[in-house]
């Protein structure tokens, strides 16, 4: 009971750091091995786990719900490390002391640092989505704002589509109105609702949408699809926040106004951004300096080059996505090999910036075009919808090439439970194995 308790109090804890369901499954494995039992399988979705831990001729089933979901990097990193350092004959005893530390480690950015990720990452994203300074502006306060709602919503346990919603509504009303109350000063001049979009990028679930692409890869299925229906799900709620919103008050969110430098300025630009809104996604997922660095070069590296792909030599845009994806999965297996760094942490930061959040909403809001017919407004909705899932599946295609060149247990069809053998501990006793109760 001991044994099998303190396994799948692993996996809970994986799994509400945001880990994918081949992290768990394998991490409980090893820690299963660890701990004395013969074997340990595992079945896990994106909030419940059901494991079977067998001795002999014994077994014992178990279940779990973990409600709490979201993303914590610094927690992953902790539990991996925990999980990468275990030796044969652990007691169970000490396994739950280490996992104990992890509970207790607290968040490395406080409410106000992290709205202000939030706020630059989302001006990046802004600019590499052709906004100009006042987009950009705007889009700061708006995205601080809305990211130090959300986090409030979810520290009360607010539902997350709810959250999504109401984020979605703060984000978009927020940008509305500095824009509008500066083209009402005649601070500025043109058409500057476009970039309404970008304010609520930081609602872009993009953990949980990798690790859905990476899961359906390994062909785990109920994960996938679990975290897939979420990501649809709070997609969706902001979408339809900001499609309230700019219905009501008339906005035309393909209407933009906005100059951008051309040539290699544009490209400079274009990397630091790329740097930038890496860099402050991975700290909204609560990655460590180290981590954050790291993911910020991958990021702006990788994005930087689809970006001329797309401009100089007009590589269509999933070709060069998916392209970069692979580079984005190699570049980090290298940092990974000469830092205490999981690819994950590396490569989700630097993905997200590349998930077409714009065309999504923007699909969304067609049906508030009142400028053309309906057939229209539905027809740009479902081009701009098979754009983003064509773009999602080249992420997706590009992050598992490159773990299956990288990876001989993505390269090869390995089982993720089953028993492992472990390497013994200096001065250990072997232990009786045994489901201890």
């Amino acid at each position: 009971m001991l044994q099998s308790a303190v396994v799948l109090r692993l996996g809970c804890l994986m799994l509400a750091a945001g880990a994918g369901s081949y992290r768990v499954k394998s991490s409980m494995a090893r820690a299963a091995s660890a701990v004395g039992l013969d074997r340990h399988e595992a079945t896990v979705t994106m909030t419940e786990i059901v494991t079977s831990s067998y001795v002999g001729n014994r077994f014992r089933t178990e279940t779990a719900e973990v409600r709490g979901v979201g993303v914590n990097v610094a927690r992953l990193e902790a539990l991996r490390r925990i999980v990468h350092d275990l030796r044969a004959h652990e007691t169970v005893e000490h396994l739950q002391t280490k996992l104990d530390e992890v509970e207790r480690m607290r968040g490395l950015y406080g409410p106000l640092l992290n709205a202000a990720a939030s706020g630059v990452a989302c001006a990046g994203f802004c600019f590499l989505n052709r906004g100009g300074w006042v987009e950009c502006l705007a889009v700061l306060v708006a995205a601080f704002i809305g990211q130090a709602v959300r986090r409030q919503m979810l520290v009360r346990r607010y539902q997350h589509f709810f959250t999504w919603l109401v984020c979605g509504v703060a984000a978009s009303g927020v940008y509305m109105s500095i824009v509008s109350l500066l083209e009402a000063t005649g601070a500025v001049g043109g058409n500057h609702e476009g970039g309404v979009i970008s304010a609520i990028l930081f609602l872009i679930p993009g953990f949980p949408m990798v690790t859905a692409m990476l899961d359906l890869m390994r062909q785990d299925f109920s994960s996938a699809l679990s975290r897939a229906a979420y990501v649809l799900m709070v997609m969706a709620a902001a979408g339809v926040a900001v499609w309230t919103v700019t219905f009501l008050f008339n906005w035309q969110v393909e209407a933009t106004d906005t100059s951008v430098p051309t040539g290699w300025v544009l490209h400079v630009l274009r990397c630091l951004c790329s740097f930038v809104a890496a860099y402050g996604f991975a700290m909204l997922f609560n990655a460590g300096a180290k981590a954050s660095t790291l993911a910020a070069v991958v990021g702006a590296l990788a994005n930087t080059g689809r970006l001329v792909l797309i401009d100089e030599f007009h590589v269509p845009w999933q070709l060069a996505v998916g392209l970069a994806a692979v580079t984005i999965g190699v570049l980090a297996q290298l940092f990974v090999s000469r830092a205490s760094l999981s690819r994950v942490a590396l490569s989700v930061p630097a993905v997200v910036i590349m998930i077409p959040g714009v065309p999504f909403y923007r699909a969304i809001s067609a049906l508030n075009n009142r400028a053309v017919d309906a057939n229209v407004a539905v027809g740009q909705a479902a081009a701009n919808l098979a754009e983003v899932f064509f773009v999602i599946t080249a992420i997706g295609v590009g992050l598992a090439m490159a773990r299956i060149l990288t990876d001989h247990n993505w390269r090869h069809d390995v089982s993720t439970s089953g028993h492992i053998v472990l390497p013994e501990s200096h001065g250990s006793a072997s232990e009786p194995r045994r489901l201890r109760g």
